[in-house]
């Protein structure tokens, strides 16, 4: 009897062993799985930043947007000046540094200015209004030398004509400037005939990269 119970007991320590070494065996074997999953949580993590990083990079690239029109104005035989080369038209964040004010084009940030005859007495973001000559709008803009009368005549006209917004720039070379998608022009005066000329060729004119884009449904003032 003494015999047989060592020999049960001989063998329930060994199946216990046995059952033992199985545990520590699925132990080892799911920190394994557990430690890969975490490397390839990591390094996913990690490929997720450098695309993400890249993507915003590239989403807000000035220095490319600046280094893309390297253009030039070249006035035509009715005083009109035209860029050079063709203007890039990237939706960016960061702040574009345009070569010429009010710009002519170029990247831009996605959302524009109203431009349904809208009438700003304050200075807009160039970013948002070149976003609006992508649209096919005429941009007026006046310094502060430009005369009262003409400041109010020229409200007048912008308010009757769907896809034109006008804003003062004081940055600006002249008193009145008118601009379009790569083109703009200096006129003397709401009276200078030069006005009606140019929103009658450049509202939603041939020169527009997206023709019959909304000018409204964007930021005003």
């Amino acid at each position: 009897m003494g015999t047989a119970n060592k020999s049960s007991n001989a063998t329930r320590k060994a199946r216990i062993e046995e059952m033992r070494r199985a545990e520590q065996a699925r132990e080892r074997r799911n920190r394994i799985l557990t430690i890969a999953a975490s490397v390839v949580v990591v390094a996913g993590l990690v490929a997720g930043g450098v695309v993400l990083v890249r993507s915003q990079s590239d989403d807000d690239s000035s220095t490319a947007a600046d280094s893309k029109n390297t253009g030039r104005f070249v006035t035509g035989k009715d005083g009109v000046k035209t860029w050079s080369t063709k203007l890039s038209q990237t939706h960016v964040t960061k702040t574009v540094k345009y070569p010429v004010e009010p710009p002519v084009g170029g990247d831009h940030d996605k959302v524009w200015m109203n431009c349904n005859g809208d009438v700003y007495t304050k200075a807009i973001n160039n970013m948002n209004a070149v976003h609006s000559l992508e649209h096919g709008a005429v941009w007026v803009t006046y310094t502060s030398k430009a005369s009262k009368a003409d400041v109010a005549a020229l409200a007048e006209k912008v308010k009757k004509t769907p896809y034109t917004l006008m804003s003062p720039d004081d940055k600006q070379a002249d008193p009145i400037m008118l601009t379009a998608w790569g083109n703009q022009r200096t006129v003397t005066g709401a009276d200078d005939p030069n006005v009606d000329k140019f929103f009658e060729k450049f509202v939603q004119g041939e020169q527009t990269p997206e023709p019959g884009a909304a000018c409204t449904g964007g930021l005003s003032q």
